[in-house]
Order: structure tokens, then C-alpha cells, then sequence
């Protein structure tokens, strides 16, 4: 009997599973309000350099008083190039001859000017107060905001290469438990540090649980369901994180004071922490971790709620033993990261993963975290963000069912790239059609992840499966640290940025080719399962190849 045949056996997709699936699918709907977080909490407002006040002169004093406001920034804040306030100089003394109506603002430059030694002024139109208006992340502090995602990412990288390795050792559900209460905690902390300093730190250690979550979470579904609802429960998943994407645009507008804001996406996370207790130990896990007693146990307790009891009693660890001997003979050896790359098929595996994942969220990443430029309200941008993944996912979901993973991957990758590749030829005056193609290449990005998960799961052993999943997320996390720095590279050529955004998917949906197709393949439990199902996929690649050119 395979542990497939097993679940089957005490009810398949039953009540217990359904339960699982949704408790565990309510965390991931507040994965999205932080990992976009910093669209809202460090967002820019317009700002200038405060006015001077001219202190020395008593009827200087009461002729600033009495100017009108456009007139006061007028003599006190010279214009760009594109006839704007210029954000990071003013003038050394006010410039009382530009009152004229007949003066013109096209030799400003020439005129004295200073940095803003005084602060500035912030248009609180839009965004009430932020991490940016708090501790002045503007002009020469301007990359400081870049460094706060960045370092909330390498917190992803870190938490995704620690707890993978620790589920397989110490069990999915400990690690998801801890995760839950290290969210909830470093989430308020960070709404409540005292500097810059404090804030980043807080929000590296929220990065590393949220990976925590991610991983775990998927793991503990993939290895509690049956082989032909993967994907539809895979879906489900993707689909609260969508949704969490609308929760953020609602709760961002609602609460725009980024402290409160932070806070109240932190705090639900103590509540999914004392659910969490009641979650089940993957069977799985505990077979290949050489604890076939409590396996029994769990999967009794399953098999009760089920309404399986009888399929339950008849459970016991001689009956495992019996019919599971490659999952326990795999027990007895230690497996460690090398796995991932010692045999060719785990090679071929692990890079074709590492690609996928990199590549979909470095893209993602980079329009994703990129809303205030495409100059419309950004909370309706956040909206359209979201509702864009509905679809995508749906359309998805569906070749994952009835073509196959490997198809779903490759193709949303090469779509993803070629939407993104479209806005270099787009006029930037055409910003509807240059944002119809961003939220295309968007919503591909958002169906890559969505088959990422499922494909990748079902590619790695279980003996190695969160380790394969912790080397998918941290590539995912390299993407998404390295997002942010390739706009720089527009200062040397404008759409160089688009170049590479675009082609890394494209790249990875051509590598996706080398990867073997899981499509209804029950879940290898070994590494050696793994290559054994590889030769037969050569093996039928073959025949079928012979078949062709017969006919």
C-alpha cells in the first residue's frame, strides 16, 4: 500500500483535509500585506525644501505672512527641468523679482540654491504619514527606502535556507507554530521602533518567519491531500494570497498612518498562532522521520474525523512497516542539502526550480514593488494588481489540471517575458496601453508562482522536499533583493531595466523544457523514486518519439 492508497483509504479529500486546507489558507490571505507593505508604509509624497523665513527683517516676516502659498514657494523653491518644485534644493534668500508676472523660471538654476538643511514639506494628500515623512528617506537618503525592502528580503532569503532545513528535521508543524508567533511579534515591534535602525531590524526578522510560513504551509497541505486535488488546493492557496493583495489596498487606504497600518496587518498572526496548536504532524514526515508510532496515531485521528474509524483501527505500525519499507529504509540515512545535487536527475531538478523560482519573483518583484510610477492612484493600482491574479490563477489551474505542470510553468514564464519586453517599444505617453502590458505580465508572473508551487513540491522527495522548497524560496528571494537594484541601471540606458526584467523569464520558461512532468505521478517518497521515474519518462519519451515516426 503507498501512502497515497493509504489516504485514500481513510477518506481522500474528506473533512479533515478540507479543515486543514482552510486553516491553514487564512494566514497566507496576510502574506501579501507585507510583502507589499512598503508600497504604503514607505511611500513618497510629493515634498520640497521648507521656506525659508527671512528672521533678520520684521517687514520680510510680514510680507511672507501675507503671500499666498503658490506665491511663497514661488520665491523660495527654484523649478526642475520639467518645471516642478525641485524636492532637494531652495534658494539661499527668497527671490522676490520671480513675483513678477512678466519674470520668468528659466534661469532659476543660475540663482544661489542650497540643500534642505530645514527639513522639508510634505504633500500629505495622498499618504498621511510614512516611515519616508518620518525619518526624511528623501534626497541624499532616498536609497535608504530600497535598503528597507531589500533587507525585509534578505530576511525571505535567510528564513527560507533556515527553517527548510529545520521542518525536515523537527517536523512542519513546530516550525509553522513558531513562525506564526515570531510574525505577530516582530510585526508589532517594528510598528513601534524608535529609528530607522530598529524598524529595518524588525522587519528582517518579519521577513524570515514569513518565509517560515510560505514554506511550511505548503509542505503541510502538499503532504495531507491526495495526488489528483494538488492542484486545486495549490490554487486555493494562491488565491488567498491574491486576495490578501485587496485587503492590503483596503486596509492601506482606511489606515493611512504607517505605524497603525503595520500593526494591524501584525496582529492577526497571534491568532493564527494559538489555532496553530491544534494543526496535525504530516504523517509523512513522521514515517520517513522513523516515528511510525505516532504516525499511526495521526493518521487514527484523521481517519476519526473522516468518519473512517473502522479503515482507521485497522492501522498499525506493522501494517506501515509492511507496506512502507522505502519510506522507513530512508529514514536511516541523514539527508542534507547536497542531496539536492547528487545524483543528475536532482541536478537537472534543482536547477530548472532555481530558475523558475528566481526569475518569477525577481520580474514580479520589479513591477510589483514599482506602483507609484505608472502615475496612476496607487491604491487603485494595488486593486488592479490583485484583481488581475483571479484570472490568471483560474486560467492556471486549468492547464495544471488538463495539460500539465510543466506546460503551465513554461508558458506563463515566456508570456510574463514578452509583456514586459512590449513596454520597450510603448510611447510613455501611451500609459494605458504600457500599463495593460504590466498587468498582463503581472498576472502570468502571479500563475508562474501558482504552478511554482505545485511543480516544485511534487519534483523533490519527501525525504528532501522542504529543503528543495527552502532552495526554491531563497532563489526567489535572491530575485526579489535584486528587483529593486537593477532600476538603476536606467541611468545608463532607459530600458535596460525592462531588458532584463523581461528576458530572465523567458530564459527560465525555455530550462522549464528540461524538467520531467508530474501531471497525475504520484509523490515520490526518495531520491531514488525520483531517478526510477525519471528513466521511465525517458523511457516513454522514446517509445512515443518511435510511435511518431512510424506513422
Amino acid at each position: 500500500m503507498s501512502f497515497p492508497e493509504l489516504l485514500d483509504r481513510i477518506g481522500g479529500m474528506g473533512r479533515f483535509q478540507v479543515m486543514h486546507v482552510a486553516f491553514l489558507a487564512i494566514p497566507l490571505l496576510m502574506l501579501a500585506s507585507h510583502n507589499l507593505l512598503q508600497n504604503f508604509t514607505a511611500g513618497i509624497p510629493e515634498h520640497h525644501c521648507q521656506v525659508r523665513v527671512m528672521t533678520n527683517y520684521t517687514h520680510r516676516v510680514n510680507l511672507t505672512a501675507s503671500l499666498h502659498a503658490e506665491d511663497l514657494l514661488r520665491v523660495s523653491i527654484p523649478m526642475d527641468k520639467s518645471q516642478k518644485l525641485e524636492k532637494c534644493r531652495r534658494f539661499v534668500t527668497p527671490q522676490w523679482q520671480l513675483l513678477n508676472p512678466n519674470a520668468t523660471s528659466t534661469n532659476t538654476i543660475e540663482l544661489d540654491t542650497e540643500l534642505c538643511v530645514d527639513g522639508w514639506t510634505y504633500d500629505k494628500s495622498l499618504f498621511t504619514y510614512t516611515i519616508i515623512t518620518e525619518w526624511n528617506l528623501v534626497c541624499e537618503s532616498r536609497t535608504l527606502q530600497q535598503m528597507a525592502q531589500s533587507l525585509y528580503m534578505a530576511g525571505v532569503l535567510v528564513g527560507s535556507a533556515v527553517f527548510g532545513g529545520l521542518a525536515d528535521r523537527f517536523g512542519r508543524r513546530a516550525l509553522l507554530i513558531w513562525c506564526y508567533l515570531q510574525m505577530g511579534v516582530t510585526g508589532i515591534c517594528a510598528a513601534f521602533s524608535p529609528s530607522f535602525t530598529i524598524y529595518c531590524i524588525f522587519r528582517f526578522l518579519t521577513g524570515m518567519a514569513i518565509s517560515g510560513i510560505s514554506v511550511n504551509s505548503v509542505s503541510l497541505c502538499i503532504e495531507w491531500i491526495p495526488t489528483n486535488v494538488r492542484a486545486i488546493v495549490g490554487t486555493i492557496n494562491g488565491y488567498s494570497y491574491t486576495t490578501g493583495q485587496f485587503i492590503l489596498a483596503g486596509v492601506a487606504y482606511a489606515i493611512p498612518d504607517w505605524r497603525w497600518l503595520q500593526l494591524t496587518v501584525s496582529l492577526p498572526f497571534f491568532v493564527f498562532f494559538l489555532y496553530s496548536w491544534l494543526f496535525v504532524e504530516s504523517a509523512r514526515w513522521l514515517v520517513i522521520s522513523g516515528k511510525p508510532e505516532r504516525a499511526v496515531k495521526t493518521l487514527r485521528k484523521v481517519a476519526r474525523i473522516n468518519g473512517k474509524m473502522e479503515e482507521g483501527e485497522k492501522l498499525s505500525t506493522e501494517v506501515l512497516k509492511s507496506n512502507m519499507q522505502k519510506e522507513l529504509s530512508s529514514a536511516k540515512s541523514s539527508h542534507t542539502i547536497t542531496d539536492l545535487v547528487r545524483t543528475t536527475t536532482m541536478r537537472k531538478i534543482s536547477f530548472g526550480v532555481s530558475c523558475i523560482w528566481f526569475s518569477t519573483s525577481f520580474s514580479y518583484y520589479g513591477l510589483a514593488m514599482d506602483l507609484q510610477n505608472f502615475n496612476v492612484n496607487i491604491y487603485l493600482t494595488q486593486l488592479i494588481f490583485g484583481a488581475v491574479d483571479f484570472p490568471a490563477k483560474f486560467i492556471s489551474v486549468l492547464t495544471i489540471i488538463f495539460i500539465g505542470r510543466r506546460f503551465s510553468q513554461a508558458f506563463s514564464l515566456v508570456l510574463a517575458g514578452l509583456c514586459i519586453l512590449a513596454n520597450i517599444f510603448v510611447s510613455q505617453e501611451l500609459q494605458t496601453l504600457r500599463m495593460v502590458f504590466a498587468v498582463i505580465g503581472k498576472g502570468s508572473l502571479a500563475a508562474s508562482f501558482n504552478c511554482a508551487y505545485i511543480f516544485s513540491g511534487e519534483l523533490f522527495p519527501t525525504v528532501i522536499r522542504q529543503t528543495g522548497l527552502g532552495l526554491g524560496s531563497t532563489m526567489a528571494r535572491l530575485g526579489s533583493i535584486m528587483a529593486p537594484l537593477v532600476l538603476l541601471t536606467g541611468e545608463f540606458f532607459p530600458s535596460l531595466p525592462l531588458i532584463i526584467y523581461g528576458s530572465a523569464p523567458i530564459l527560465s520558461g525555455i530550462a522549464t523544457g528540461l524538467l520531467p512532468e508530474t501531471h497525475n505521478v504520484p509523490l515520490p517518497e526518495t531520491i531514488d523514486e525520483v531517478e526510477r521515474q525519471s528513466k521511465h519518462t525517458i523511457k516513454d519519451e522514446l517509445q512515443m518519439n518511435v510511435l511518431l515516426h512510424s506513422t
